[in-house]
């Protein structure tokens, strides 16, 4: 029986002997305390007979904690929301949660001449009826394995998840890339290595892509032989129009109008020449831009994905060096996502943040509604002020975000998806309908 189970029965009793409120909760705590002895954490997940549980995964400063709902935060916090102990963790000092029994394999593969590490995360009870998905990455530098929580909240839905370093991370061989028909053909690799793997004990298996990713998995979709494919917070944009976007809605959250906003249009033109000519076209109209504008309010407000770094960089020295963190990214600027969306047969579900502003959705809605009314099936939610990642904010006057949670309903409705399973409320998201 469940820590929670034994409270109840002890709340039964003692209020039939009259005891208060107050009094149970404090004997409730004091009951839990001594089978709680504090300990190393351990990457899993740890739950209740209810269905709730928690994802306990490594970070740069040690452990961070997500709960089913969306909450997160770090095992280090003063609060101490949750404390780790062997085999189980302490929520809110009170409740006492085992481990949840999974399979983990560990692996290595190859995909061309590089050999990337992968995982292969199952549920103890999986079989042939259940789920296997394949993350497709963000731009992040960094491993996944054991760092991310989207793959454990799927687990702990019942789902079977693949995650794997990208290239030039973690544990994974090769140069940090964002080549994304080179990163899909990994993604294609890691496919077929999952597959091998949970053999004979999954059904349905698809792509999940996110952010950056969702450029990635439509890509990757009929090489891998998925069922399906599903996208949290992408874009149907290519690099330039993302940052011209981006630029865009920077501005507008500012409450800059019309005319900045042209201006805003003309300078990313511009900069767009630059990054995908490699520094030999627009340098100086470039210049003659930072000498015009230089002064203007709205100049150090721009950021988007590279133009607010050129903007602030000596043309000359974009000329003799190019920006070095961007210069080794191989990007691949031929790609057109429309011509790669029409392509994928399979059946596609995308979640967007109503109020992204790394992937500004006006653009991406307009396309994915295009491509349904030439009869892609394709399904859309949208998740109101939400910011990339899918987190909830509170926002100041200056327009800076504090971010809270990742948005209730976001992670149901994606394991659903994956299941097969029939759609119901998710949050506060809206269902989009073909226009």
């Amino acid at each position: 029986m469940s820590p929670k189970h034994l409270i109840g029965l002890s709340l039964f009793a003692l209020t039939a002997c009259g005891s208060s409120p107050t009094e149970v909760a404090s004997a409730s705590a004091q009951a839990a305390a001594p089978t709680f002895s504090p300990g190393p954490c351990e990457v899993g997940i740890y739950g209740e007979p209810s269905g709730r549980f928690v994802a306990i995964t490594r970070s740069q400063d040690g452990f961070r904690y997500a709960f089913e709902d969306g909450r997160t935060g770090s095992i280090e916090d003063a609060d101490e929301v949750v404390r780790c102990a062997e085999g189980s963790v302490l929520v809110n000092g009170e409740h006492l949660w085992s481990a949840i029994p999974i399979q983990v394999t560990n692996t290595r593969f190859a995909s061309g001449e590089v050999m990337l590490a992968g995982q292969l995360l199952e549920p103890a009870d999986a079989d042939g009826d259940t789920p296997l998905i394949a993350y497709a990455h963000g731009s992040e530098p960094t491993g996944w394995i054991e760092a991310v929580r989207d793959p454990y909240q799927m687990l702990g839905r019942g789902i079977s998840v693949f995650v794997f370093d990208k290239r030039g991370t973690g544990q994974s061989e090769g140069r940090y890339s964002q080549n994304f028909p080179r990163l899909a053909g990994d993604l294609v690799a890691a496919s077929m290595e999952a597959k091998r793997l949970a053999a004979d004990r999954f059904g349905r298996f698809g792509l999940v892509g996110l952010s950056q990713g969702g450029w990635v998995a439509p890509l990757a979709a009929e090489r891998s032989q998925a069922d399906f494919i599903a996208i949290g917070y992408g874009l149907v944009a290519d690099i330039r129009e993302e940052d011209a976007s981006q630029v865009q809605k920077e501005l507008r959250d500012a409450g800059y109008g019309k005319e900045a906003l042209a201006i805003a249009q003309e300078i990313t033109d511009v900069t767009a020449r630059v990054a995908s000519s490699d520094y030999k076209e627009g340098l100086d109209e470039l210049a003659a831009i930072q000498q015009q504008y230089a002064s203007e309010p709205w100049f150090q407000l721009i950021h988007g994905g590279y133009t607010g770094v050129f903007l602030n960089t000596p043309v000359e020295q974009l000329r003799e060096e190019g920006v070095p963190r961007f210069n080794d990214l191989d990007i691949d600027w031929s790609l057109e996502p429309m011509s790669v969306l029409r392509d994928v047969e399979v059946p596609q579900l995308w979640v967007l943040a109503g109020e992204d502003r790394e992937a500004p959705i006006g653009l991406t809605l307009e396309r994915l509604q295009r491509l349904r009314r030439s009869g892609s099936d394709i399904a859309i939610r949208v998740f109101p002020e939400t910011d990339h990642g899918m987190w909830e904010y509170e926002q100041s006057p200056d327009g800076a975000r504090d971010y809270l949670r990742v948005t209730p309903g976001y992670y149901d409705l994606m394991a659903d998806y994956i299941k097969g399973m029939s759609d119901r409320d998710y949050g506060r998201s809206v269902s989009v309908t073909v226009e």
